[in-house]
C-alpha cells in the first residue's frame, strides 16, 4: 500500500515538471498566422474583406493617402519612404506614462523579429507634436535602443490625428466624430502592405498579439 502512494505521487510530480517545461517552451514558442492570405480592411469596424491580390476590385480599395511629416533624424518621412515596403504603424507620445511605455516594448519585438530585413519597417506618430520636437523624439530613440527601420514622426497635428481616424482607423469610438481637440490615444498596431493597404490591427499591450502581428507579417511577405 506505501509503494502504491509513493509510485502516485512521483507520478504526480513528474507530470507537474513535465507541465512546468511544457509552459515554459510555450511562452518562448512562435506562433504561426491563422490563415494563408491575409484580409485587408476599408473601415473602422475592421470588417475583414476577403479579396484576390490580384482583383480589380483593389484598384478602388481604401489606401493611405501620401502625407509629408518629419522624423528623429530630421528627415523627411512621406510614402515615398515606405515604396515597396510592409510597414507597422502605431500612434505614441515620448511623455506617456501609461501605455506606451508597454507599447514601445512589444514594437521592439517587431524590430529585432525583422532587424535584417530592408522590406520592414515601423512608423510611430506622436500625437503630441508640440512637445515631441525632432530633439525630443531623438533623445526617445536612444533611450529605446529604435534602430533604423523604425521611424518616430512629428509634425502637423491635424494631418496626424487625420492619418490616425481617417486613414488608419485606430480609434473604436465608432459613430463618435472626434475634432482636433479630442485626444488621440489607443494602443493599436496595424499593418499596411506594400501596396498601402490596411490589412491587420493587433493590440500593442498583448504579447500574443505582437507574436500574431509577426507570423502575420510573414505570411504577406509571401504574397509579393
Amino acid at each position: 500500500m506505501k509503494k502504491l502512494k509513493k509510485i502516485k505521487n512521483y507520478s504526480f510530480l513528474l507530470i507537474g515538471i513535465c507541465l512546468l517545461f511544457s509552459c515554459k517552451k510555450t511562452d518562448h514558442k512562435e506562433i504561426a498566422s491563422k490563415v494563408d492570405v491575409l484580409p485587408y480592411y476599408n473601415e473602422a469596424s475592421f470588417t475583414p474583406k476577403w479579396i484576390d491580390a490580384k482583383s480589380d476590385a483593389l484598384n478602388t480599395f481604401h489606401t493611405i493617402p501620401d502625407f509629408s511629416l518629419t522624423n528623429q533624424d530630421g528627415e523627411n518621412i512621406s510614402q515615398q519612404t515606405f515604396d515597396n515596403k510592409i510597414y507597422v504603424t502605431d500612434f505614441f507620445f515620448t511623455t506617456c506614462p501609461g501605455i506606451c511605455p508597454m507599447m514601445t516594448d512589444n514594437m521592439i519585438l517587431v524590430q529585432e523579429a525583422f532587424k535584417n530585413d530592408d522590406e520592414i519597417l515601423m512608423l510611430s506618430h506622436s500625437v503630441t507634436p508640440s512637445i515631441d520636437s525632432v530633439a525630443q523624439l531623438k533623445k526617445y530613440a536612444l533611450d529605446k535602443n529604435i534602430g533604423q527601420n523604425w521611424h518616430l514622426v512629428t509634425g502637423d497635428k491635424k494631418e496626424i490625428y487625420d492619418l490616425g481616424r481617417k486613414s488608419y482607423f485606430v480609434e473604436e469610438d465608432l459613430g463618435k466624430p472626434k475634432g482636433i481637440d479630442d485626444f488621440l490615444h489607443t494602443e493599436n498596431f496595424i499593418l499596411i502592405d506594400k501596396n498601402k493597404h490596411i490589412r491587420g490591427i493587433y493590440n500593442g499591450l498583448n504579447k500574443n498579439s505582437v507574436k500574431q502581428l509577426i507570423a502575420d507579417i510573414k505570411i504577406l511577405k509571401l504574397e509579393s
